[in-house]
């Protein structure tokens, strides 16, 4: 019976790796589509957004599995409902991927600056998802909480963008649409590091029973 149960959260962890996965090539493609526009690109993230939502689907149906037809103990439970947690933040993560890949051409190279922090926002939203779901796979805490950190960073990102945008209207105000356009991509990259931060403080609770916003008695 454990045999089994151990088959099958293998199998859960192999699927979270494979939607994260996807998110990252998401986010990847989505930024791309900003400096290089094209029809493909948009139908990629529209093809990758629909997988990330099969998964979901997928996923959940496993954990159900793992909690109704198994006998799994505290720490168990505490590693499925995490899961569960988990691949919601995942499937909002494609969804802004996807919206990021909605919005019309930007001109985010009109400053150097902003393009600069637009293109380290992505790279670090890639490495946070990245690290939050290997945190989970290998029960790594250290690893969780270090993706909470870096979340500072892209919040710090996110106001130098702000910064940078103000001062570019001034000095062209006639951009000012465009300008809009890109502090709604630096939001939703923001969004997307919140939600990786979501995920591991999912594995925090996942490997020590606490939650940093909820109020849970440890199992």
């Amino acid at each position: 019976m454990r045999n089994r149960y151990n088959e099958q959260l293998k199998e859960l962890n192999d699927e979270l790796i494979l939607m994260g996965d996807l998110c990252k090539a998401g986010i990847t493609y989505a930024v791309s589509s900003l400096k290089n526009p094209s029809d493909e690109i948009k139908e990629k993230v529209t093809e990758i957004e629909n997988e990330i939502n099969q998964k979901e689907r997928t996923i959940e149906q496993l954990c159900m599995k793992l909690l109704l037809r198994q006998q799994p103990v505290a720490s168990d439970l505490r590693q499925v409902s995490s899961a569960l947690k988990m691949i919601s933040d995942m499937e909002r993560i494609g969804d802004q991927a996807y919206d990021i890949s909605l919005m019309s051409p930007v001109e985010i190279a009109k400053d150097e600056k902003v393009e600069k922090h637009i293109i380290a926002m992505a790279k670090n939203t890639i490495s946070m998802v990245s690290k939050s779901v290997e945190s989970f796979v290998n029960s790594d805490l250290e690893m969780a909480l270090s993706v909470m950190k870096d979340d500072d960073e892209i919040d710090a990102y996110f106001e130098k963008v702000k910064d940078d945008l103000i001062d570019a209207v001034k000095e062209d105000p006639k951009s000012g649409r465009d300008y809009l356009d890109i502090l709604m991509i630096a939001k939703y990259l923001e969004r997307i590091g919140d939600h990786a931060t979501n995920i591991a403080e999912w594995v925090e609770y996942s490997i020590t029973g606490k939650h940093k916003k909820i109020d849970i008695k440890s199992a």
